[in-house]
């Protein structure tokens, strides 16, 4: 299984264990690096063994001479099980910079190369709405939204192909997050992006990436995503034209969901998880510039060495990927639709107790066996905005045809549903038990919160109506049995 397409055949990762006849394997075969497995445990990795310090964390003299650097992801103060942190030993800390200069529109610093849009997205003004956009929320945060998938920049890489499609909040006031869309043809070089407003939840759709963090490397395919938290340094390299889907949250880490009565084990299981190892890059005089994203502002820095010099870390605030084959699904074995909380991968809790900031779903290979029940969706309308987007494949849940690429948008509340034709072929007869999403992985970002459209996003060409005729034709079966009470 050496081609990353045939990832994208299996039911599920388990076939590639061909029923125990082959040794079991972790990895796909084409990813080039090692990984630490696990989810919200304590790691520690060292390129050089004997690097890290036992017993303490920043000793008077740090083995080869090394810098102790402390990444907080939280409060100092917050409970044991919630502190995020991280130490990381490096031939130069972080602080070794030139200073920064903006990168938004109108700056002196933003030539021609770092035209990055900016002035036509949510970043630029990063609330939602924006007090230009008052007018808009009426007709951007209550209907259905889609489009058709975006053009793949040719010379970008994945900072200068960044696009904002819609969002909730504010990252000053911790809170809310956003959802994008990226496209790269070229590989970040001597370049580095750092996101100080949250983190990002990232989505590959077409290409891979090789992602270089200060922890190490992640490569991460179509069918995979990965988080890296805020404050975190990374580049990304392409091996061709490239796209993907990126939730932020603000205020927030992803977290597994509860399982309540499914016990111990079921759906995102913690082991599957993998962190990167340690692997440094030391230059000198070697010019890097640093991007950060703060406040939904661009900034820059420059600096003479490489940010990628950690020679060895250890904690639990650390970048990590997964691969959505792994996933296990449940769901009825008797009758009627679960609700689709049970395709839930990671979850990030809002101010609400009883309504998350975001849940990220996926829709994959699994059985539909449900008897004497309607197996569609079932006409609703929910609490949760959706956001929708197709990895590979085919999806038929969504109003109209849905491409790799694309985008779906429903706010909270918004009625949805099949078309008719869809409904009787399900009311007429049982449907057979049988495998649905076959060769198909699907996503959803749901928020207790109500989307804003960004201007770029309602003004693309690629933006197009779902057709509510489709629904004409649901007529009235209950007045042709003339029901007498």
């Amino acid at each position: 299984m050496a081609p990353a397409e045939d990832y994208q055949k299996i039911f599920h990762w388990a076939e590639t264990q061909k029923d125990g006849t082959e040794p079991s394997f972790a990895l796909r075969e084409n990813d080039p690096y090692e990984y630490l497995p696990g989810f919200n445990n304590h790691f520690e990795s060292e390129a050089i063994p004997g690097t890290i310090p036992q017993g303490q964390n920043s000793p008077r003299n740090v083995r080869f001479g090394l810098y102790a650097e402390q990444i907080t992801g939280s409060a100092f103060v917050a409970p044991r099980h919630m502190n995020k942190k991280a130490w990381l030993y490096r031939a130069r800390p972080a602080v070794a910079h030139q200073g920064f200069v903006s990168l938004n529109e109108n700056s002196e610093s933003n030539v021609h190369r770092y035209r990055f849009v900016f002035a036509n997205h949510a970043w630029r003004r990063p609330t939602f709405p924006k007090s230009k956009e008052r007018r808009a929320v009426f007709c951007r945060s209550i209907p259905v939204y889609a489009c058709l998938p975006f053009d793949v920049i040719d010379g970008t890489d994945f900072v200068a192909g960044l696009r904002t499609i819609a969002g909730s909040g504010d990252p000053s006031l911790r809170e809310g997050l956003a959802t994008h869309i990226f496209t790269a043809t070229k590989s970040m070089e001597k370049r580095a992006f750092v996101n100080s407003d949250g983190d990002f939840l990232i989505v590959p759709q077409q290409g891979a990436l090789d992602i270089q963090t200060e922890f190490g490397p992640l490569y991460v395919q179509p069918g995979e995503i990965c988080v890296i938290q805020r404050g975190l340094r990374f580049k990304v390299a392409v091996e061709g034209p490239t796209r993907g889907y990126i939730l932020e949250i603000w205020g927030a880490n992803f977290e597994l969901p509860e399982l309540g009565p499914l016990g111990g084990n079921g759906l995102a299981n913690a082991r599957d998880f993998l962190h990167p190892k340690a692997k440094y890059e030391v230059t000198h005089n070697d010019p890097w510039e640093i991007v950060y994203k703060l406040g939904g502002q661009f900034f820059k820095s420059t600096q003479n060495h490489s940010p990628f010099d950690v020679v060895a870390w250890h904690g639990n605030y650390v970048p990590y990927k997964y691969d959505l084959t792994k996933f296990v699904n449940v769901g009825s074995i008797s009758v009627d639709h679960i609700d689709p909380s049970i395709f839930c991968v990671l979850t990030a809790k809002s101010r609400d107790p009883t309504a998350p900031l975001a849940d990220v779903l996926i829709f994959s290979p699994r059985w539909d066996v449900a008897s004497h029940t309607y197996r569609p969706p079932y006409y609703h309308r929910n609490a949760a905005s959706e956001l929708m987007g197709l990895i590979y494949g085919e999806y038929g849940g969504r109003s109209d045809s849905f491409q790799p690429g694309s985008v779906s948008f429903e706010c909270g509340m918004v009625p949805h549903g099949v078309a008719y034709e869809e409904f009787s072929a399900a009311t007429a007869q049982a449907p057979p038990e049988m495998q649905i999403s076959k060769g198909s992985i699907a996503f959803m970002f749901e928020s207790s919160r109500p989307f804003t459209i960004t201007d770029w996003a309602w003004e693309s060409n690629k933006k197009h109506e779902h057709e509510p005729k489709m629904w004409d034709n649901l007529v009235d079966n209950f007045s042709k049995h003339n029901v007498k009470i």
